[in-house]
C-alpha cells in the first residue's frame, strides 16, 4: 500500500524534489525514449501528490488548479516506477491526485492530456476522450475530462 503525501513546491524537501525528478526523467525520458523539456517551469504552481513505498517514491503526480495548466483543474506528470506497475499504483496515485484537487481547490472537473496507450486505464477512472488525438513531445496524446 502506498504512503500518500501532497506537498506545495515549497513544502518538498531537496530529496523529494530530486526523487520526483529521477522518477519522472527514468520513465518520461529514459523508458520512453522522449528527449523533451520535463523541467518547464510549472512546477513552482502545483501541488506533488508523491506515493511513497517503503519510504522510497514510486508513484508521483502533480496537480493544478483552475486556470493555472488548462481552464479546468488537472493532473499531470502521473507516473509509476516500472518495478511497481503491476500493483495497480497508477489507480492510487490518481485517486489520490483527485482528491487533492477536491480538498484543495473544491473542484470536481479535472482535465487531463493523456498519452493514447493509457486510454483505457483512465476510462477506468471515470475520464472521457474529448476532441481529437494530437502530438505532445512526439508522442500521441488525447485530452480526457471527468466531471
Amino acid at each position: 500500500m502506498l504512503e500518500i503525501k501532497t506537498k506545495t513546491f515549497l513544502e518538498l524537501t531537496k530529496q523529494e524534489l530530486y526523487d520526483l525528478l529521477q522518477l519522472r526523467s527514468e520513465v518520461f525520458v529514459v523508458e520512453q525514449d522522449c528527449v523533451y523539456q520535463d523541467i518547464d517551469g510549472k512546477d513552482q504552481k502545483a501541488l506533488h501528490v508523491l506515493g511513497c513505498k517503503n519510504e522510497k517514491l514510486v508513484a508521483y503526480t502533480r496537480v493544478f488548479k483552475p486556470g493555472d495548466y488548462f481552464e479546468e483543474s488537472s493532473i499531470g506528470r502521473v507516473v509509476v516506477a516500472k518495478n511497481q506497475r503491476q500493483f495497480k499504483y497508477g489507480y492510487d496515485i490518481m485517486n489520490a491526485s483527485a482528491e487533492a484537487i477536491k480538498h484543495h481547490f473544491n473542484e470536481t472537473t479535472i482535465k487531463i492530456s493523456a498519452q493514447c496507450y493509457l486510454k483505457k486505464f483512465y476510462t477506468n477512472l471515470g475520464f472521457v476522450a474529448v476532441g481529437e488525438e494530437y502530438l505532445e513531445d512526439d508522442i500521441p496524446h488525447i485530452a480526457m475530462v471527468r466531471e
